[in-house]
């Protein structure tokens, strides 16, 4: 049977790293079978859904390159499916009305409590006469869905990521509610684990790859798959994503969402890159920067390991960050004019050749894109402020006059270009008697402000075709003679 996984979220919240993470290694198992990638949005949870958080979740796919190849499914558009699958159940005596009250249950919680029992449903109402439940019904009592569960039964199924699995029927806290609660003959809602297993039957899924945060819900669900008389689809948990501190990653930890990291900088085929890499290991000979096409092929689960990845800013930054060095010019400035745009940066954005020019000068400098905001104010703006460290270095004996003799110099030139910027500043140092490393450090304090940063002839080149370099030095001037 040809491969078809899913990727299944819930719009109760922006698209998660973790669920994007899914995604990844879903998309990338069916491209190397040559199998299909399905998309199905959760939305049964009709109190905590949100149309927003669809809209994040497709975008964010979107952005990440994981095209799906069937979809986006809807639970809320298949309520009719789910409904009748119950009442097969019901019709199969495999379910059961449960009429208990909320302060019923409480009370059999507490004593399991009391006793030092894990809390389970005891499954009293299991064996329910008729003339019980129609004594419960007459009470204006409403009832539950529940799936039938026998504690000596034992569950087990070979799982792509960690090897063979066995639970007890015994730990899996009693009778299952697989529907919530309505009066009369009517059942409410159908829950998470009933409703899954039917879309995934009803979708053809083979191969179910998730979060080994999953797991418990996996013998529950294959003694459903078993209930309606379906194939069992082979099932994989992956490892979860962790902390510094080795805990799964949670909002918690700030910045979890595709769309936080988008807006961060980074740039989709890094994330996506890196994505792969935690819990995946490549084989031998590949190396760490590929895109996923071209990961595909060696993908697999025997590479994907058991125990937690756990999240490395600095190792996403530098995957990003070899994305960005390598990015053409032209690209490369596309991506950056919104962030100049959204810090207040006023220029000509019909410029492209100033822009791009400004784009290769810090490009080799950036980890984030969001980084190049501060890196590039100074060319931005009519003047910028000083840090400390440029205020002792054009307080520095000699830095005054590198600066007056630098200012007089460009006058000598009818155009500035990085030969005559070298030449000019061959002839500064002969001429004062300077030492090139203080005109150099001086120059960099004065016309950006600071003491480090991009390189500084190229620098120099585009504050001076918008005119800016004079002004520069003459602010510079007065700050080495402040007190």
């Amino acid at each position: 049977m040809p491969v078809r996984v899913r990727i299944a979220p819930s719009p109760t919240g922006n698209l998660h790293i973790g669920t994007a993470r899914t995604a990844v290694f879903n998309w990338l198992y069916a491209h190397h079978t040559s199998g299909t990638f399905v998309l199905r949005i959760e939305d049964t949870d009709q109190e905590r859904s949100r149309p927003e958080y669809t809209q994040n979740i497709l975008d964010g796919l979107t952005w990440l390159g994981l095209t799906w190849d069937e979809g986006p499914f809807y639970q809320t558009q298949r309520l009719d499916l789910y409904q009748q699958k119950v009442q097969a159940l019901l019709d199969k005596g495999l379910v059961y009305r449960a009429y208990d009250t909320p302060e019923e249950l409480d009370a059999m919680r507490e004593a399991q409590k009391v006793k030092g029992e894990a809390p389970r449903y005891d499954n009293r109402h299991r064996h329910l006469t008729p003339e019980q439940r129609a004594a419960y019904a007459a009470e204006g009592r409403s009832s539950v869905i529940r799936f039938i569960i026998e504690d000596d039964r034992e569950i087990v199924w070979n799982d792509l990521v960690r090897g063979n699995v066995s639970w007890k029927g015994r730990d899996l806290g009693g009778d299952m509610v697989i529907a919530r609660a309505a009066s009369g003959a009517d059942f409410g809602q159908p829950l998470y684990n009933f409703v899954v297993v039917v879309d995934d039957l009803d979708m053809n899924i083979t191969h179910i790859i998730r979060g080994e945060d999953h797991i418990g819900n996996t013998p529950k669900q294959i003694l459903l798959y078993e209930a309606l008389g379906a194939e069992i689809p082979t099932f994989g948990h992956t490892p979860l994503i962790l902390n510094e501190a080795g805990a799964k990653l949670s909002k918690r930890d700030g910045v979890t969402s595709i769309s936080d990291f988008q807006r961060m900088g980074y740039v989709p085929e890094a994330l996506v890159n890196y994505m792969t890499l935690l819990g995946w290991s490549p084989p031998e000979g590949m190396t760490e920067i590929f895109t996923l096409e071209s990961a595909a092929p060696n993908f697999g689960f025997e590479r994907v390991n058991k125990a937690g990845a756990k999240f490395d800013w600095d190792k996403l930054n530098w995957i990003n960050s070899q994305y960005l060095h390598a990015m053409p010019a032209d690209k490369l400035t596309d991506l950056l004019i919104p962030y100049w745009q959204a810090a207040g940066f006023e220029a000509d954005w019909t410029d492209r050749p100033w822009l791009e020019r400004l784009s290769a000068v810090i490009g080799p400098s950036l980890a984030r894109l969001d980084e190049a905001v501060p890196m590039s104010e100074y060319l931005f703006k009519a003047s910028v402020g000083f840090t400390e460290e440029a205020i002792a270095q054009l307080k520095q004996d000699g830095s005054t006059t590198a600066i007056q003799a630098v200012s007089s110099a460009i006058a000598d030139y009818q155009t500035l270009t990085e030969t005559t910027v070298q030449e000019l500043l061959k002839k500064v140092v002969k001429e004062q008697n300077l030492k090139k490393g203080l005109v150099m450090r001086t120059l960099r304090a004065a016309l950006t402000g600071a003491i480090h940063g991009p390189d500084l002839v190229q620098s120099w080149l585009l504050l001076h075709q918008h005119g800016l370099d004079q002004p520069r030095l003459q602010d510079a001037l007065v700050a080495a003679q402040a007190v």
